[in-house]
């Protein structure tokens, strides 16, 4: 089973589209706590639906539950925290919610996980896709950028 990931920060709308077009992706899962944000330009929840039916022809869906807590989220993001322990922190939450049990395979299989980050090292996107290959064991995973 696939799993993209991509982040849309630093990139353009057409690349954005593009590498999602030509990924094989069959939806996005949006895996951003706020996803309507004017920060967001054209990956704001509404709009980001309308582009992905018109422009790639995919589905989107938010799944919240993978996304870290504001608190998790602003110790490092505002705060300037580090890294591992951001690290820590989400995969610990990730492991109390149970997303291996909640999540539908379904859902995932061929979707790209979307955040805002433009490259996955520093991303909780990554760390959700690895949890998963973790705990489910058949994921390919491949990282859009």
């Amino acid at each position: 089973m696939k799993l993209f990931t991509i982040g849309f920060t630093k990139k353009t709308a057409e690349t954005f589209f593009t590498k999602l077009r030509h990924s094989g992706a069959k939806r996005v899962v949006d895996v951003r706590l706020n996803n309507v944000s004017q920060l967001a330009g054209f990956t704001k929840r509404n709009d980001l639906q309308f582009f992905l039916r018109e422009i790639c022809h995919i589905d989107y869906v938010h799944i919240p539950e993978l996304a870290p807590t504001k608190d998790i989220l602003d110790e490092y993001k505002k705060n300037k925290g580090d890294w591992s322990i951001y690290e820590r922190k989400f995969i610990d939450l990730m492991h109390r919610r149970e997303i291996e049990k909640k999540i539908d395979t379904g859902t995932i299989a061929d979707g790209c996980l979307l955040c805002s980050e433009d490259k996955p090292h520093h991303c909780h996107r990554r760390l959700v896709a690895e949890y998963l290959k973790e705990r489910w064991g058949n994921l390919d995973i491949q990282h859009l950028e």
